[in-house]
């Protein structure tokens, strides 16, 4: 029999408090508000409800207006993967780019003025940085998302992208713990599985996530995936040992434990959304990411229902969700007196991303190729973009080129017959071809071919992982597709 300390307005409270949930609209929700009154804590904005940064902050206002220390979650890791620039392109180049450049001060400042950003905007926990090591460069979901596949290299650019984002009161969420880098299956799909040693996985994946823990991150992230020399049975997500065993004891970690989006395929779709919750907090996170796809009010009252039934039955300790709640209550109240107390960070810097994206590009060119001086035609060949990524946000040097060179026309193209479409399009005009992952898209490469034979004055620009060897009259080389990352890339495309 079950003894419990505490009554049901406390465990409706507390199992209100371990959720983070996303909503639909650009202005708060009644039910929304009704439920901050009612105990929850945290809200997760998603770029649905983003229209501007003036929007932003006048939605964070009025959900504060209903509960000051307040958690306003956003997936900002900028480059690729932006929120809160979702129709522009972020100003911001991502991680790969800041690696590339391999300067660590300069990912400090950058994440600094993002930080700085956020905070204006009411924003205060990022899901970012992603610390994943890009081990495996066929990775479909994380990418340019990763400042690279030396482990070294990525621990110290986690550290100082942390320290950035929080020196603006901003908390850094690192993810995906333990490790997301070296499979070759998107998790917000399928459940995928790193078969790696131990010895590897302590040198390698978790290196960075070492980095992120002494620089003081506040929360931190977990992996849809399965670690079987870990956990032979359960995802990181899910499992006691990863989260409990491995990163609390082992690792020492005390800060937020916050879970990758509860719907993606690798949890919902195996264990069901309601009972993998529980079982997450059980096994020792202490916030419930949802809302990526479930945007409603049903969705958090069966959340909470589970919750609350869970440990009615003895499924869940109530000492455990109580330490949950007790923990994301003890994040919003850092929060909140980081945004009361006068910041030190120091002054804004808005031109530092695109002085990070210029830094990052890298140029090779062949002999002799003409420079660029008239109109071209800018063929972009488009993958199908990922979940975490989206397809709300432009990408490309089109609009900079036709902005720079007056009468250049543009076309976007996909799939066996892109090549020839794309070189039909141009009608002998010069072409710039822009790519995104070449090595991962055979028809990509064959669509290169294509024109680079047709015409070998074709300028290429690489905006995804630089793993294809480098060819064309100029090749120019990104390590993202940030909004200005195409500005960097166009400026080249003129010098080259």
């Amino acid at each position: 029999m079950t003894t419990f300390t505490t009554g049901a307005g406390t465990l409706t409270r507390d199992a209100l408090a371990v959720l983070q949930p996303g909503f639909t609209g650009t202005t708060a929700p009644d039910w929304v508000r009704r439920r901050l009154a009612e105990g929850l804590v945290s809200v997760a904005l998603f770029g649905r409800n983003v229209a501007d940064p003036e929007q932003v902050t006048a939605l964070t206002a009025a959900l504060r207006a209903e509960r000051d220390d307040l958690l306003v979650a956003i997936d900002e890791e900028a480059g690729d993967v932006t929120r809160l620039e979702v129709r522009t392109g972020s100003s911001f180049p991502g991680n790969h780019a800041l690696g590339a450049v391999d300067d660590p001060a300069l990912t400090r400042r950058v994440a600094r003025e993002l930080g700085r950003r956020l905070a204006a905007c009411g924003v205060n926990l990022n899901w970012a940085p992603s610390a994943d090591v890009n081990a495996n460069p066929d990775n479909p979901v994380i990418g340019v998302r990763s400042f690279g596949r030396d482990p070294a290299l990525v621990a110290r650019h986690t550290a100082a992208y942390v320290e950035g984002l929080q020196s603006h009161g901003v908390a850094a969420c690192t993810k995906h713990f333990p490790g997301h880098g070296d499979t070759s299956v998107d998790s917000h799909h399928a459940l995928p599985q790193i078969d790696l040693d131990v010895t590897t996985l302590h040198e390698r994946e978790l290196r960075p996530f070492r980095a992120a823990i002494e620089a003081g991150t506040r929360a931190v992230m977990t992996a849809h995936i399965r670690v079987p020399v870990f956990d032979p049975d359960r995802p990181a997500t899910l499992s006691p040992r990863i989260l409990t065993g491995l990163l609390r004891d082992e690792l020492g970690y005390d800060g937020l434990i916050v879970t990758d989006g509860m719907e993606m395929g690798a949890v919902a779709g195996t264990y069901g959304l309601e009972h993998g919750v529980v079982l997450a907090i059980a096994a020792g996170a202490d916030a419930i990411c949802v809302g990526g796809g479930l945007a409603d009010e049903d969705t958090v009252l069966r959340l909470q229902d589970a919750l609350v039934t869970a440990v009615r039955s003895g499924e869940l300790p109530e000492e455990r969700l109580a330490d949950a709640a007790a923990r994301v209550r003890s994040l919003a109240a850092w929060t909140t007196g980081m945004r009361h107390s006068p910041s030190a960070a120091g002054d804004p810097a808005p031109e530092i991303g695109l002085t990070a994206a210029r830094r990052a590009v890298t140029v090779t060119r062949a002999a002799g190729p003409a420079p660029v001086t008239a109109p071209v035609y800018v063929a972009t060949f488009s993958p199908a973009p990922n979940i975490a990524v989206g397809d709300e946000t432009p990408w490309g040097v089109g609009a900079e080129l036709e902005r720079l060179l007056p009468g250049t026309a543009t076309g976007h193209f996909t799939g066996p017959d892109a090549g020839t479409e794309a070189l039909r399009a141009a009608g002998g005009r010069r072409v710039v071809a822009v790519v995104r992952d070449e090595h991962r898209h055979p028809w990509m490469g064959a669509a290169l071919d294509t024109l680079i034979a047709a015409g070998p004055d074709t300028v290429v620009v690489e905006m995804g992982v630089p793993q294809s060897t480098p060819r064309g009259a100029v090749h120019i080389t990104t390590h993202g597709a940030a909004r200005v990352c195409g500005v960097a890339a166009a400026e080249a495309v003129l010098a080259g």
